[in-house]
């Protein structure tokens, strides 16, 4: 891969867009080997939880590359579809994905943060969808995440004003989970990572389906499945692994099945 950088911590892997010098922005190729990424990583048994981040600089991930949109002729949604897939494979994975988020987080950047499951961020990130400055809107899922995020009122101001806001206001909005200072963001969503690997694989799958449903389903339908997904964890190995380790007072061992 160019753009695109896989590394593997123990059962954590990390995928880096790596254009420091484009303020790792997204073109055609950053997309695609972004979403091969993420496909390998899914599939890999060894990988529990998968990070995403920028190489260090100004940006997490600054927006769409601006210039190559003069060069692309999207004229159907299926081609619109191919090339930004990389949503929809992050969002469709099983394991859990943290978007660790140090600085411009904008454009197709948000929109790729707020497809992974927690956004952790430094104090000095940007948030936006500016789309509306160049006379376009969100085309790979902004328009649809946000407003679930942070509600319709919340969303249509900063898509129809394209502004960015603080970090401190997307936490307050419900776009990130957490807040750290630059020099700890690392470790501390590490940290988080980390204490997600220590739970049943098994039971991580089916409560990331289980909440993911949420925006399919209605409230019945919704209840349905979780208590489909319960029975599921409740009758599996881990289950009864995690259930004996608690009423004996020890650490769990989980295989994830």
């Amino acid at each position: 891969m160019t753009n695109v950088l896989i590394e593997r911590k123990d059962n954590i892997g990390i995928v880096t867009v790596n254009r420091p010098e484009q303020m790792n922005s997204l073109n055609s190729v950053t997309r695609k080997e972004m979403a091969e990424a993420f496909t390998e990583l899914g599939d890999d048994s060894e990988i529990l939880v998968i990070i995403l981040t920028g190489a260090p600089g100004k940006a997490f991930i600054a927006g769409a590359d601006i210039k190559e949109f003069l060069k692309l002729n999207l004229k159907t949604e299926k081609e619109l579809k191919n090339d930004w897939l990389v949503t929809e494979v992050i969002e469709n994975l099983k394991k859990p994905v943290i978007a660790m988020i140090d600085g411009f987080c904008l454009g197709g950047g948000l929109e790729i943060a707020m497809s992974c499951d927690l956004r952790v961020a430094s104090d000095r990130t940007k948030l936006g969808q500016p789309e509306i400055n160049i006379g376009i809107i969100p085309g790979a899922g902004g328009t649809q995440r946000l407003t679930r995020l942070v509600g319709e009122g919340r969303a249509m101001e900063m898509i129809l004003t394209g502004r960015m806001v603080k970090a401190e206001e997307g936490l307050q909005y419900g776009i990130l989970n957490f807040i750290f200072t630059h020099d700890e963001l690392e470790e501390k969503t590490m940290e988080m990572a980390k204490k997600i690997t220590e739970k049943s694989p098994y039971a991580i799958e089916r409560a990331k389906q289980s909440v993911k449903s949420v925006s399919n389903m209605n409230l019945r339908e919704g209840l349905k499945f979780e208590r489909e997904m319960f029975l599921e964890c409740f009758t599996s190995d881990d289950g009864k692994e995690g259930i004996t380790a608690f009423i004996e007072k020890r650490k769990a061992n989980f295989k994830g099945k």
